[in-house]
């Protein structure tokens, strides 16, 4: 087992450059007489074979000492003894061991005291499996039986949890997330814990907290990360609905299906309750796109949907008409061989402008050239209007007029 756990963390070191750069860096602070491991998320990642993008290291050299080691540096985070490396091979955030002050905020500690132990280091982490560590050579240095926590799918945290969770109350939705992101179950004292300080959780900024759901969307069992939310009473202090049943066969890499199904079940109010988790401008405009392409699945979809839509938001639309078993008309053609046949495919493509129109007329500009142009649009994408400019000026003169 530690032979084939050797080949396989070898094989990503040597097809993987943060891995590349990380060892380079520790080999230069081992040569000046300096211990020095790989921490966190990339070690947890590698056991699982999870490819690692951000691949950091811890070492028992001050600040000051790592900076004296190494040509360029950048002061990233100093003050908690985070120090960026810029390598030939990349560039690796570095930091010193550590154990944190008081906790006053539930999210970070007054002050940090840098220290020579790793242990010292290792036990401030949240979770056993994000408390191992791992040397140059692909051994192993785990107190808190991290790996055998890895093996059994628990998430466990590290030392006293009602104290962990006391300390940074983001950890408990970390800990879902990790339940959604891995299918991992969460221990009994650790899901107690979290029960406990579940109300905590309204001291976290709502950015933060839309970044784990960001990331609880995409993971792969997202039934499992709802109904941890709901079994640690998070559900009570977090904005909008959630329920596990009506999760139990979503799926998605994209994290903005995510909070457009989040959306669909907030019903009505949708808008004030995404407002809460700080989206930006364009996260809220695909979620309002999709919004309205499923009403309009209720009566089947024109061409002007087809037109007003983008493939993305339509295929959401239809995914999620499936997901709640709605009685819609579905599409009979892919909508992308739909939308190919449309006779424009953007607002630009239009042959005819709002000058044309003024000139034809005769008349002063006002609102009715705006009207003018969307009933033109709409003939074009319809069909019932050749996007040629003669006969768009017909079209004007003898029937758009007319009907006014």
């Amino acid at each position: 087992m530690k032979n084939c756990m050797k080949r396989l963390l070898k094989e990503i070191m040597q097809n993987n450059k943060e891995w590349q750069a990380a060892y380079s860096v520790i080999e230069q602070l081992e040569n000046a007489g300096f211990e020095a491991v790989i921490v966190g998320g990339a070690v947890r990642d590698a056991i699982l074979g999870r490819p690692a993008h951000d691949v950091d290291v811890a070492t028992n050299a001050m600040p000051d000492e790592v900076k004296s080691v190494f040509k360029h540096t950048v002061d990233i985070g100093i003050q908690h003894g985070t120090v960026l490396v810029i390598d030939p091979a990349g560039s690796v955030e570095v930091t010193t061991y550590r154990t944190d002050g008081e906790y006053t905020d539930h999210r970070r500690p007054e002050e940090v005291q840098f220290v020579r132990s790793l242990k010292e280091d290792l036990q401030r982490r949240d979770f056993t499996m994000n408390s191992i560590a791992m040397r140059r050579d692909g051994s192993f240095v785990d107190f808190y039986g991290g790996r055998q926590d890895i093996e059994a799918g628990v998430i466990r945290a590290v030392g006293d949890a009602q104290k962990r969770f006391s300390e940074d109350a983001l950890r408990m939705l970390r800990a879902v997330r990790f339940s959604a992101q891995l299918g991992f179950l969460i221990e009994s004292e650790t899901l107690k814990a979290m029960q406990d300080k579940a109300d905590n959780i309204s001291w976290i900024a709502r950015e933060r907290i839309k970044a784990e759901l960001d990331k609880l969307w995409v993971g792969k069992d997202v039934f499992n990360g709802i109904r941890k939310l709901e079994e640690s009473n998070l559900v009570n202090y977090l904005n909008g609905t959630f329920q596990a049943k009506d999760w139990y066969e979503f799926s998605t890499h994209d994290k903005l299906l995510g909070w457009a199904y989040f959306a669909v079940l907030q019903g009505e109010h949708w808008r004030e309750v995404l407002g809460e988790y700080r989206l930006s401008n364009k996260e809220m405009a695909f979620v309002k796109a999709v919004l309205e392409a499923l009403r309009a699945l209720k009566n089947g979809w024109t061409n002007m949907d087809y037109f007003l839509y983008t493939e993305q938001e339509l295929e959401a639309a239809c995914y999620f008409a499936e997901l709640r078993q709605l009685d819609v008309q579905m599409p009979q053609q892919s909508i992308q061989e739909i939308q190919t046949k449309l006779p424009i495919r953007n607002k630009r493509e239009l042959i005819v402008n709002g000058t044309d129109l003024l000139k034809w007329s005769g008349k002063k500009g006002g609102p009715w050239v705006k009207d003018a142009l969307q009933a033109m649009l709409e003939a074009v994408v319809n069909g019932e209007l050749q996007n040629d400019q003669q006969q768009i000026k017909n079209w004007i003169e003898h029937d758009y007029f007319k009907q006014e």
